[in-house]
């Protein structure tokens, strides 16, 4: 296909007997992570290892169907293997994805029901999932409590679930955690004494409600699904009683019911685990009839956008939105989102801006409340009215809530939008799960704490905290860059450097486009892609300390670096360049001002350093040309 290299290498293996009755072992291709599948009294166990060394100690596998639990008394039986290893072109991190692994589905016995566990081990990680075969007409009403028990000693970061998935991430000693807590996935974890860290969350979340987790007071956090969950602050402040009480029943499924993927990410340091790529990965591709091109159809357009909403610009007319247009094609930004303003107005002033703005090429987008796409005749005529207008895209709100429901209305509105070639970018949303690897008509989604958050007090700390929490999972919608008192404890080089770590295909600035174009590094700002060919974490980062970011974008490499909470001084190899000599643009904080740059410029090669002293919520930003 045009656009698309790939190489697929897909083995299934036959059965094979276990060697000892009840275990089973399933290695990554370099060996390094194993997952281990026991029973323990004749209930399913596993445990997770790293070099020899347990990650996930052994936990039990617990699933329950109709309230009949499902994972005792079980007999391991035979095991088909697979293999894969593929790569695919991506938006993210990196532009190519290698997605290798070793795979066993491995049959299950209770009694009469025979199901299978799937189980597939990567080189940084491991995931699995129950499949349970049904009647097409059965229905059935799935719960989990799987555990993920941790080592002693480990140290964890996580936010509740009040906020849905917007919280304020908090570091943890996972042996003094109280039974009880929530966490909301993704949840990253460093093992004591090592720089190996693990994410726990899922993948392929589809035709179920989403999982989140909550500590047993023993270093395990067990799987909750969303009947067991409480309600998030946001759902019930936006929907009524009888809502509530409806998405907090279990979910029938019908049919065949299969489990999203229980994933593990295990990473060797945090370049390792920023560029893992497990969770999309464990999603299937794009269909070719959607997607002609994959990810790289031409209708999917990754880039930069400006917004109307944090920071002033006016009154939402149409005269001010041609005027953002225009601004955006100055700055060489692709999109302009509307917020709710556009209901106001009548389909010829939305189709005059879309005309206006297409000779700017530039993309419109409209805000919608997804409690007005839950009946389907409503939703799919909204719809085709949106692209009989010509709109690009559109940014849907306040899901709020992960029960099968709301999964089901996420998928969709992405094979509706898909089949209209619509791009989607989901807000008051949960967490991604490698989703839009099938649907890379979504750009973006929020489920994060970004910038509408106006009372985060520590931003700094904040916003060195989520490169190595939220991020590692998929892209956020943090809306970065403000010049103004939002940016809190932060700094103006702070700011333009977390345009560069908070990178999403859909990269919406905060700061107004007339502040941006006013802004003394508007050329740096310019130039920051929204999607990367390569990205290397580098020495000085640490979880809510520093984010040292280098990454590279054809042969322009960027290095961009936020500071946290406290001072701080980061020499920086300049090692990552490679051969020849590189012209730089610098953006460094002005001394005694936070609200100012410092511009430079300089020549380097890899056998440089870059000092930076750093105060609080500091930050620098250079690009580097050959």
């Amino acid at each position: 296909m045009m656009g698309i290299q790939r190489i697929t290498v897909l083995i299934l293996l036959a059965s094979t007997r276990l060697l000892a009755a009840g275990d089973l072992t399933v290695k990554s291709p370099d060996q390094k992570v194993a997952f281990h599948v026991f029973t323990k009294s004749d209930s399913l166990f596993y445990r997770i290892s790293y070099e020899n060394r347990d990650v996930i100690e052994a936990s039990p596998i617990r699933m329950s169907l109709d309230a009949k639990a499902i994972t005792d008394k079980v007999r391991i039986g035979n095991a088909d293997s697979y293999q894969l290893d593929e790569t695919y072109p991506w938006y993210g991190a990196h532009s190519m994805v290698r997605n290798h692994y070793s795979g066993s589905k491995i049959g299950i016995s209770r009694g009469a029901l025979h199901y299978t566990l799937d189980v597939r081990v990567f080189n940084d990680g491991a995931a699995f999932r129950l499949i349970v075969p049904g009647k097409p007409d059965a229905k059935r009403i799935a719960d989990e409590s799987t555990v993920f028990r941790l080592p002693a000693g480990t140290t964890g970061w996580y936010h509740d679930l009040y906020m849905h998935y917007e919280g304020e991430y908090a570091r943890k000693n996972m042996d003094t955690v109280k039974a009880g807590q929530w966490a909301a996935p993704s949840v990253t974890f460093r093992m004591p004494g090592s720089q190996v860290y693990l994410s726990v969350t899922e993948a392929d979340l589809k035709n179920y409600g989403g999982m989140a987790l909550q500590t047993d007071g023993n270093r395990g956090m067990v799987l909750r699904l969303p009947q067991s969950q409480p309600t998030s602050y946001p759902f019930k402040l936006r929907y009524s009683a009888e809502d509530v009480l409806r998405l907090s029943q279990p979910a029938a499924i019908t049919g065949t019911v299969s489990t999203p993927w229980r994933t593990v990410i295990v990473a060797n340091g945090l370049n390792a685990l920023v560029n893992s790529d497990i969770v999309h990965n464990l999603c299937p591709p794009p269909d070719p009839k959607l997607f002609p091109q994959g990810i790289k159809t031409d209708w999917i357009q990754p880039g930069a956008a400006v917004w109307k909403y944090l920071d002033g610009g006016g009154e939402g007319t149409l005269e001010t939105m041609k005027e953002y247009s225009r601004q955006a094609s100055e700055l060489g930004f692709k999109h302009n989102i509307l917020e709710g303003f556009w209901k106001k107005w009548p389909d010829s002033e939305l189709k005059s801006l879309v005309d206006y703005s297409r000779e700017k090429r530039v993309h419109i987008w409209l805000w919608e409340h997804s409690k007005n796409l839950r009946d389907a005749t409503t939703r799919q005529a909204f719809f085709k009215h949106c692209r009989d207008l010509g709109i690009s895209g559109l940014k849907i709100d306040f899901f709020d809530h992960e029960a099968k429901e709301e999964i089901d209305l996420y998928q969709s509105i992405l094979r509706e939008t898909a089949e209209l070639k619509i791009m989607v970018d989901f807000h008051g949303a949960n967490k991604p799960t490698g989703q839009e690897r099938t649907w890379p008509n979504e750009l973006t989604r929020e489920a994060v704490k970004g910038m509408e958050a106006s009372k985060l007090k520590d931003r700094a700390g904040h916003n060195v905290t989520l490169p190595f929490t939220r991020f590692v999972t998929g892209q956020a919608e943090y809306t970065p860059v403000h010049f103004g008192e939002r940016r809190k404890n932060t700094t103006w080089a702070h700011q333009i450097a977390s345009a560069a770590i908070f990178s999403a295909p859909l990269l919406t600035y905060s700061a107004s486009p007339e502040h941006l174009l006013a802004n003394p590094a508007v050329g740096m700002i310019k130039s920051i892609p929204s999607v990367w060919d390569e990205t290397i974490i580098l020495p000085g980062s640490a979880i809510g300390e520093a984010a040292v970011y280098a990454r590279r974008s054809g042969t322009s490499w960027f290095l961009a670096v936020m500071n946290g909470a406290m001072p701080k001084r980061i020499d920086i190899s300049l090692a990552f360049l490679g051969e020849g000599k590189f012209n730089a643009s610098e953006v460094r904080d002005a001394d005694g001002n936070p609200a100012g740059v410092g511009l430079g410029k300089g020549s380097y090669d890899k056998n440089g350093t870059i000092q930076l002293d750093l105060a609080e919520g500091g930050g620098f930003i250079a690009r580097f040309d050959r």
